[in-house]
């Protein structure tokens, strides 16, 4: 008996109404030709895109999707050709799931060639900006027309699919659910988890054909997996045991072969429902382009600074064929952009900036040359988070777990039980989402850890919403036995970070525990603002940064930790221009809250409190900060400022997003004029 379900409203685009515009051939085993996506053209349009957007100050993606791209050619291709047949929507009769974000700018390029979701190619060059909805990853809440599961967090796309497979068993359809996957997410454990249970429980008739198309290419964003971490080999040979059916393809990079891999992925599924297929293809990251091809990431982020070399890459994708007019008009339109830009820019900028990494490589290099047996473990990401050049340093003394940050957490636990001192790094996002029970048990087990967690709060500008850690310190600062802190600038990453490493040091030899500490920092470079090289600072203290309340009959005291510390400064600046003066207050620590300083500063603005983030208002700086005030009775009115029960969205710079969510320095001036007038 079949369960009814309620009707969703189904938002996603219908079947093309067109053919590709840059389309090849290629035939089905009945020897009828199919007109597909041009691999070469999503590769060129993925290449136009990711320059728009580096122009614009935004990382962006090139060698999984270039990777993925005949694959993904030949899937929805077969898809819309069989839905075609039978006078269906295709998402009536496939869900196709992509859990490779990291390719989703492949699949913009792809439906703007067939002219679905309202696509074309003008439409793709917002991508990544704050005006578009095409997100650095894929976004359901803001491109529903294309998206249907959000994707980016690697691991998480495939158990998602799972559940509609389930839910479409449950509801009677005969709908099959196609999931694309890259080898660095199945090392995932939620992934991982999802590789067992499908074959599992489609033997036992739980869910309806499946069908996983994996892009092997033995790369993630550091380097080679099996180099830096270890062979994936083993679980793609499990997955036989598992009760996958597993269709090799040597060469996912060729369309012929990834078309007729398909069609006999998704005639077996019809005929054996309790049996899913895994489509094991070998591709090759940044393929097309020789210098992507051979590079030790596979070209990850997008390899060339300026569009004036876009011509001779275009032209290599293309090889020996005309790159379409289109592209070439594109590409001259952003060296002509690129010009004026350039010829209209200011002559230099004189305010140094850095990046607060700097201090955190500095520290765990001085701390190890004095002895201190620090372990860096890693889930491919240190070279975003400044540990990269104390494992450059260091060989002996680091682990890569691969795409593992519950893994990554849990070994440093096992580390800190034999007297070493885990230095833990990845995305603030996915180090307390993935990593959060293994955090909680590293308290119960007593086995602390040092983390450092980037990308903090909107610091992933152009990532989006899936990589924009707005519940960080809600996630965390309940955690018993550990310390949370937001870094401002390099100098106080590096003595903080120096005292943690000395003070777990001193706990473990007095027999004592150390607390766990987790640094969480920003990405972009910041304005130096502390012009002296003795500046101090402390764990535990909040830090005064600028105090002119004495020379104002008004004033108000900010708290601001990280990024947002310096669009507090700008607030401060534009205050004083209105005759009101402030105290901006860098609380590093979070959740134990220095109330001493607090109050000292409390005292000077009468009791008047503002406090701003990057982070969810429920559970951030705000709420922990004011209710510890509050129960010492030093506050009297208090305005805190915050994300407002919101996802972020890709932007340039996270700049724009704190303009948008009424963060930046001209909303911290109206909410203390609010205070003062209240």
């Amino acid at each position: 008996m079949n369960l009814e379900p309620i009707s969703p409203k189904i938002k996603l685009s219908g079947n093309p109404s067109q053919p590709p515009q840059y389309s090849i051939c290629a035939k089905l085993k009945n020897g009828e030709e199919l007109r597909l996506v041009d691999p070469k053209a999503t590769r060129a349009m993925v290449a136009l895109m990711d320059m728009q957007a580096v122009m614009g100050g935004a990382a962006s993606h090139w060698g999984g999707p270039a990777a993925f791209a005949e694959l993904m050619s030949a899937v929805h291709g077969f898809v819309y050709y069989l839905s075609e047949k039978e006078n269906k929507n295709w998402y009536e009769l496939f869900h196709i799931v992509n859990d490779a974000g990291h390719c989703e700018n492949g699949l913009y390029a792809l439906k703007a060639n067939y002219g679905q979701c309202g696509l074309n190619l003008n439409s793709l060059k917002g991508f990544r900006s704050i005006e578009s909805g095409l997100t650095g990853h894929g976004e359901a809440h803001l491109f529903p027309e294309g998206v249907y599961i959000s994707n980016g967090p690697l691991g998480s796309g495939l158990p998602q699919a799972q559940g509609l497979a389930i839910a479409d068993r449950l509801s009677g359809n005969r709908r099959i659910t196609v999931t694309a996957i890259s080898d660095g997410a199945c090392m995932e454990g939620e992934a991982r988890e999802a590789l067992a249970a499908i074959p599992g429980l489609a033997q036992k008739n739980k869910l309806n054909p499946f069908i996983m198309v994996i892009s092997d290419n033995n790369t993630k964003l550091s380097g080679r997996i099996d180099d830096d971490a270890y062979s994936m080999e083993g679980t793609f040979r499990s997955l036989a045991d598992f009760g996958w059916k597993v269709i090799q393809v040597p060469q996912g990079n060729d369309l012929q072969t990834c078309l007729t891999a398909f069609e006999e992925a998704v005639e077996f599924v019809k005929n054996h429902p309790q049996t899913p297929v895994a489509i094991h293809a070998k591709t090759v990251k940044g393929f097309s382009v020789k210098s992507t091809e051979v590079s030790a990431s596979g070209g990850h982020g997008f390899p060339l600074k300026k569009p004036q070399e876009l011509d001779a890459f275009l032209s290599e994708i293309y090889a020996s064929a005309n790159v379409p007019s289109e592209f070439t008009a594109w590409a001259h339109d952003m060296i002509i952009e690129s010009e004026n830009k350039t010829s209209s820019s200011s002559s230099s900028n004189s305010v140094l900036s850095e990046k607060v990494q700097e201090g955190v490589a500095k520290a765990l290099i001085k701390m190890r040359q004095q002895g201190y047996p620090i372990v860096s473990v890693t889930s491919d990401l240190p070279g975003s988070t400044g540990v990269a050049a104390f494992r450059k340093e260091f060989s002996v003394e680091q682990i890569d777990v691969g795409v593992a940050e519950s893994n990554m957490v849990s070994v440093g636990i096992g580390l800190s039980k034999q007297g070493f001192i885990p230095v833990v790094d990845t995305f603030s996002q996915f180090g307390v989402t993935k990593g959060a029970l293994p955090m909680i048990m590293s308290a119960l087990s007593q086995g602390p850890i040092i983390a450092i967690y980037s990308h903090a709060g909107f610091q992933d500008a152009a990532d989006g919403a899936s990589h924009q850690a707005l519940s960080y310190l809600a996630m965390t600062h309940a955690i018993p036995h550990t310390d949370t802190f937001v870094l401002s600038c390099s100098s106080e990453a590096e003595q903080l970070l120096t005292q943690a490493i000395q003070g777990f040091s001193d706990n473990m030899k007095n027999g004592e525990t150390p607390r766990s500490k987790i640094f969480f920092l920003g990405r972009e470079n910041f304005p130096r603002w502390v012009e002296s090289e003795t500046e101090s600072y402390q764990l535990g203290t909040a830090k005064v940064v600028f105090n002119n309340s004495a020379d104002y009959s008004k004033s108000v005291t900010i708290a601001a930790a990280g990024p947002l510390l310096f669009q507090a400064l700008k607030a401060a600046e534009k205050l004083a221009q209105d005759k009101i003066g402030s105290i901006v207050v860098n609380p590093s620590i979070i959740n134990h809250v220095d109330r001493e300083t607090f109050k000292s500063c409390l005292k000077q603005t009468e009791g008047l409190l503002l406090t701003a983030e990057d982070h969810q208002v429920v559970g951030g700086l705000g709420s922990v900060l004011t209710h510890a005030l509050a129960q010492e009775g030093l506050v009297k009115k208090v305005k805190s400022l915050g994300v407002a029960d919101q996802f972020g969205q890709s932007a340039y710079k996270a700049s724009e997003l704190y303009k948008k969510h009424g963060l930046d320095a001209e909303a911290m001036v109206n909410a203390a004029k609010q205070l003062l007038d209240a």
